[in-house]
Order: structure tokens, then sequence, then C-alpha cells
């Protein structure tokens, strides 16, 4: 079920609409169920690149999680206007969230957005938020990668990181000022840009008390994935238990980094590695 479905504006969806019935009356049910229905307990913030979806799917399988339609709902950010009974429609009835259950979403650019965090401390003020964190390297050139494997970006790597200061230039600004504008240059070419995570991270830390934030490196997830896992099961109260396998989820494949380019994008995010070092009082092994 597409769970960004809403209720047709033109004679095109009315006429798609025809054709998919059960989509129809499975969001009717939804919507007009939404003031029972449960608010996420945890939400998955970001970063893009960076794990999320391996980490959903982990949580998304424990026996005391009860998942929502979908990981990605990007109500915070993209889908705001739609208004908070379109958000709880994709989660489950409050009356099976019993014996210590959980539900919780993953929408990475929420972590990004200029807005998201104002707008979930205001609706989810005790929501736990989980932040995967990946060497800001090696999350450009897999974001990279990915925009050139679904054709959204034509330039070279090289090229499009000496086009992004042009790129975004008063994205934010705009986003800011109208709801309704577009995010999709500032949702795919900001491939620096996200992964200075110092200038992000505060917009969380001062709407949501420290303990509801578990920061994660991205890295772990991959080398001691049981260990991470319990973690976020700790932090989330949830019992201990691990899936069958960890799978690493929309793996990506691509050619390695040009040697001199990833020096490079080593230097440049230097000083912002060590801007998010001292702003959490913590380091990882990004100095490669």
């Amino acid at each position: 079920m597409d769970s960004n479905f809403d209720f047709p504006k033109s004679a095109s969806q009315w006429f798609k609409l025809r054709k998919n019935r059960r989509l129809f009356f499975w969001w009717l049910f939804h919507r007009a169920t939404s003031p029972l229905r449960a608010l996420p307990d945890f939400v998955i913030i970001g970063a893009m690149k960076g794990g999320t979806t391996s980490m959903f799917q982990y949580l998304a399988q424990h026996p005391q999680v009860r998942p929502p339609f979908r990981k990605e709902i990007k109500f915070f950010d993209i889908h705001f206007t739609k208004g908070l009974g379109w958000y709880r429609a994709h989660f489950p009835l409050q009356a099976k969230m019993k014996d210590g259950a959980a539900t919780g979403e993953a929408t990475p650019y929420y972590l990004f957005h200029p807005l998201a965090a104002e707008r979930m401390a205001k609706y989810l003020p005790k929501a736990k938020l989980i932040v995967m964190l990946r060497n800001p390297v090696d999350r450009a050139y897999s974001h990279y990668s990915h925009m050139r494997r679904v054709g959204r970006e034509p330039l070279s790597f090289e090229d499009a990181l000496a086009s992004e200061p042009e790129r975004l230039a008063g994205e934010a600004d705009r986003i800011v000022a109208d709801p309704n504008y577009s995010t999709f240059t500032h949702v795919h070419y900001s491939y620096l840009a996200r992964g200075r995570y110092a200038e992000q991270l505060p917009r969380w830390l001062e709407r949501f008390p420290r303990e509801h934030i578990l920061i994660l490196p991205s890295e772990d997830l991959t080398t001691a994935p049981a260990q991470v896992f319990k973690q976020a099961l700790d932090f989330l109260s949830l019992r201990d238990w691990q899936p069958k396998n960890f799978d690493i989820f929309k793996r990506g494949s691509y050619e390695s980094m040009p040697a001199d380019t990833r020096a490079k994008l080593v230097d440049y995010f230097r000083p912002y590695n060590q801007q998010l070092f001292d702003l959490l009082g913590m380091k990882f092994d990004w100095d490669k």
C-alpha cells in the first residue's frame, strides 16, 4: 500500500482510485480511526545513507514493536501540511499497544530538515530519537551514487560537490518561509551539507532531553550489530532479543572513490567532525 495516498483532487486521480478500491477503503478506514491510533514512541531521524533502514528493520521484527505501515512517513519534513490525523493514520491502534509495546518510524531527512525538530518537539515531545551517524566522506559518496543510480544526478561526483553551494543557496530559508516549497534540491543534492552533523544536531539537542537521544556510529552497526542493537533496545526499554540475521538492508554497490577525492573530503570534514566530537563529548574513527 502507498501510505502517502490521500483523497483524490483531480479527475485522473479519481480514475486511478476506481482501479484500486482496496487502497481507497484501506486508507479511508485508517483516516477514520486516526484518533484511536498511537503516535510513535521512537523515531530514527537520520542520517541518510547511515544505516537507518537496517536499524528500523531490526526493530520492526522485535516482538514488542508494532511497526507503522511504512518505514519513512516523511511527516515532519515533506508531508507536514497534511496534518496530524494523516500522520496518526499510519500507526497501529492504541488498543494494540499493550504489554510494553512500542511503535516508531524512520525518516532520515528529519535530521537535516530545518523545521523537523521544532515540529516534532511540538507533537512528540516525549519521543525517543535514534541518530545513526556515518563517516561523512562515505555518506556523501553513497548519497551521490544513489542519486546517479536513480537518474537524478547528471554530474560527476567532483562536479556535484563543486556545484553544491550554488545548488543549495537559499534553499533552507525558502523551506522555512513556505511549507509548500519543493524540497527536491535540498533533499537530493546535499552531499556535503548532510555530513556537517554539528550544524544539525543542536536543533534537536535544544528541544529534546539529551537522555532521549541515542547517537550511534553507523560503522558499528556493520562491525558489531548485536552490540549496537542491544544499545538501541536498552535505550527504548525493550526486552533483550535478536533477529535471526543482521542483514544489511539497501546496501548500495558502486565503484571506489578516487583516492585524491577521498583525501580532499577527509580534510574538508575534519573541522566539522571535531565540532561534532566537542558537541557530543564522544569521538568516532573518521580520520581516513
